[in-house]
């Protein structure tokens, strides 16, 4: 006999206090409920049910083990239903939340990509740079570039690396002139992302050493990479941005990007949502899509 089966049927039967009971539930006869209970006695060696003309009662050792057989069938429905969604169509809304510039230029078109191929699936997207609680505020998946904080109950899988590059106008290099070196940047002028708190200072990486922190002359910060750039282009200053939000102005010419022989810093980008014995497949196919896109975007 197959033994989850019998624990099915063992688990009814206590449910619902006798085998007839039991037999019609389950759509099966009352001997051959008995033949499930008895084939579980025998196979652990101890009774389970007393039984008598009057009524069943479960044993010490039957409710004990009655307990962890509903433990044990749970957790195979669950697996099974995992099967049938890793197949299924994913549907149902998909709440994310990203940063502004990042999720409108480089997550947005992947999880559009995503609609299209899958019309059952919604999405309502928000787009801001707070950090959001995914519990409080029922999203199923939170972007977030930098470092991230542990926060019991919340997994994080990395899905791109954000590359970040100092660039500058040709104007602002014909009046100042260009930097050579890393340490030449601290006597130039730059446009500098402050949110709050002092401005964080340019990294630059160095083999099996910390990197190397710059912070140059700043008389301009600003909380948006957008205006950075903009600043930046009308040669206001040196800037520090990601690659895929210049990439554009440094083709046509508008942004040079300095100091192409220093290694650049990579910021990671994440995807995180909460811990889930079963994981959504629209969760899990967002996931996996960003993680396969991204770099595209990010280039």
């Amino acid at each position: 006999m197959d033994r989850l089966t019998s624990m099915a049927v063992f688990v009814k039967a206590a449910d619902l206090g006798s085998f007839a009971a039991a037999a019609a539930a389950l759509d099966l006869s009352g001997p051959m409920v008995g033949k499930h209970v008895r084939f579980l006695e025998e196979r652990l060696g101890v009774r389970l049910i007393n039984r008598t003309t009057r009524r069943q009662s479960l044993t010490e050792f039957g409710r004990a083990y009655y307990e962890r057989c509903r433990v044990v069938l749970a957790e195979a429905e669950a697996a099974d239903a995992l099967a049938a969604d890793q197949f299924a169509e994913p549907r149902g809304k998909l709440r994310v939340t990203m940063p502004v510039h990042f999720g409108r230029r480089c997550v947005a078109p992947v999880l559009l990509e995503l609609a299209q191929q899958y019309p059952a699936l919604e999405l309502d997207l928000s787009f801001n740079d707070h950090i959001t609680d995914l519990a409080e505020d029922g999203y199923d998946l939170a972007i977030r570039t930098g470092s991230l904080q542990d926060k019991a109950g919340v997994i994080a899988r990395r899905v791109a690396h954000q590359r970040m590059v100092v660039c500058a106008s040709p104007a602002y290099l014909e009046r100042h002139g260009r930097p050579q070196r890393i340490e030449d940047l601290e006597r130039h002028h730059a446009v500098v992302y402050r949110r709050s708190g002092p401005a964080a200072p340019w990294l630059f990486p160095r083999d099996g050493e910390p990197a190397v922190a710059i912070t140059p002359l700043n008389r301009m910060r600003l909380d948006d990479l957008d205006a950075i750039a903009d600043a930046a282009t009308v040669g206001l200053g040196l800037a520090w941005l990601p690659y895929w939000l210049v990439r554009e102005r440094i083709r046509s010419g508008a942004l040079i990007e300095l100091l192409p022989d220093e290694p650049e810093f990579l910021y990671d980008a994440y995807a995180l949502w909460l811990q889930t014995p079963h994981l959504p497949s629209k969760i899990r196919l967002a996931v996996d899509a960003l993680v396969a896109a991204l770099p595209r975007y990010m280039a």
